[in-house]
């Protein structure tokens, strides 16, 4: 599967231990989320600017497994693993590019979200059958 996310730490990234601080993993890992969601549902940005709806993160669960230092080429790959009437689970694995060292992971449960109303909304007929569609998909490339 081709990565969400391809990314670089710089050293600007970096805390004063020489590690990429743990701000710019979670910077990476939201732009992986806005490629996820356009590649699982075609959702992109501009629809909570011109179709009011949008995604609000509700849940992060992050693993940080391996240092990541100044010059390291990244790669993050969410895939879905839960859909619920309103909500949907992705599972995001940042990988050391060459090696493929998993050296993060975040699972993120997000809303789709009422930009007006500011509220939960319930995924559309359309969005299900494209989520289940991704899930058997992903099941199909991992045997």
């Amino acid at each position: 599967m081709a990565a969400d996310y391809k990314g670089v730490c710089h050293p600007w990234l970096c805390d004063s231990m020489g590690h990429m601080t743990t701000r710019h993993y979670m910077a990476m890992f939201d732009d992986a989320s806005y490629h996820f969601l356009n590649r699982v549902f075609g959702w992109s940005g501009t629809d909570s600017q011109n179709n009011n709806i949008g995604w609000a993160d509700v849940k992060h669960t992050i693993e940080y497994l391996l240092e990541v230092r100044s010059g390291q080429l990244l790669d993050v790959t969410g895939i879905l693993i839960r859909v619920g009437g309103k909500s949907i689970t992705v599972s995001y694995e940042m990988r050391e590019t060459g090696s493929n060292k998993i050296v993060a992971t975040l699972n993120s449960i997000s809303v789709l979200f009422d930009t007006d109303a500011r509220e939960a909304i319930t995924l559309s007929d359309d969005m299900r059958i494209r989520a289940n569609e991704s899930i058997k998909t992903t099941k199909v490339a991992t045997k």
